[in-house]
């Protein structure tokens, strides 16, 4: 009987979550490549091929031990003229299985927070710093983080978003190069550099959705809305 109650308890609080974060009335999709970020054909069609060919060398890339226990290789995907780049830490098990980043229940519930911004997930592009599933889901090691950053980089580069949103503690920390928790880090704007000479982004960290799947409460899921709705007041969209 008790066993039940909990898995009723769980199936509540799931049903909770996603209505949430699909309350939120959308009466159209935005326009995410207006204003300064406004690019034409020819300018997207080079960054579709310089994308392109750093995804081929993400696919044949063995740099550390990842890339002999993968099944795919996860480069990231989404506009190549995205405002805003939704980086987490390291693929899942169903983004190994997919090779597409942010598939599994994560992943859900972050097409759901996107969505609840009045956006789509075709409007943004969404990552991770490594590009291979650590085994069994492990947390990343440092080396393995600095051999797979320079792929990424040249990513932010090549699309230069306006607001890049780290996802978890492991992305903020590496991104921002600190030592600081989520708590610490989550809610506030810094400036991320992604290379030598180029000039700063403007990066604000918030949640992993995995630990608001881990650690369901109405404080936690408030506090990433609000991370949300700063985002958007920062780009000059309106809040849904």
């Amino acid at each position: 009987m008790a066993k039940e109650t909990d898995i009723n308890k769980v199936i509540h609080q799931h049903v909770e979550m996603e209505q949430f974060f699909t309350g939120f009335t959308v009466k159209s999709k935005l326009k995410m490549a207006e204003g300064k970020h406004q690019t034409n054909d020819s300018s997207t069609a080079e960054k579709v091929k310089e994308l392109e060919k750093i995804t081929e060398e993400i696919r044949q890339c063995c740099q550390c031990g990842l890339g002999a226990s993968r099944t795919n290789a996860v480069p990231g995907e989404g506009s190549p003229n995205a405002r805003i780049m939704f980086i987490g830490e390291a693929p899942g098990a169903d983004e190994d299985a997919q090779g597409r980043p942010f598939v599994g229940r994560a992943g859900q519930l972050l097409d759901k927070i996107i969505a609840a911004m009045g956006l789509a997930r075709s409007d943004v592009w969404i990552g991770n710093i490594l590009k291979c599933r650590p085994p069994e889901n492990r947390d990343p090691r440092p080396e393995e983080m600095i051999s797979c950053l320079p792929f990424l980089q040249r990513q932010i580069e090549i699309i230069k978003p306006e607001i890049i949103v780290a996802l978890g503690a492991h992305a903020a920390r590496m991104l921002l190069n600190t030592n600081k928790s989520i708590g610490q880090l989550r809610g506030y704007f810094e400036e991320y550099y992604a290379g030598i000479g180029s000039s700063p982004i403007k990066l604000l960290a918030t949640y992993h959705p995995a630990y608001l799947l881990r650690n369901y409460s109405l404080e936690n899921r408030k506090a990433v809305w609000e991370d949300m709705k700063k985002v958007l007041a920062e780009l000059g969209l309106p809040v849904p």
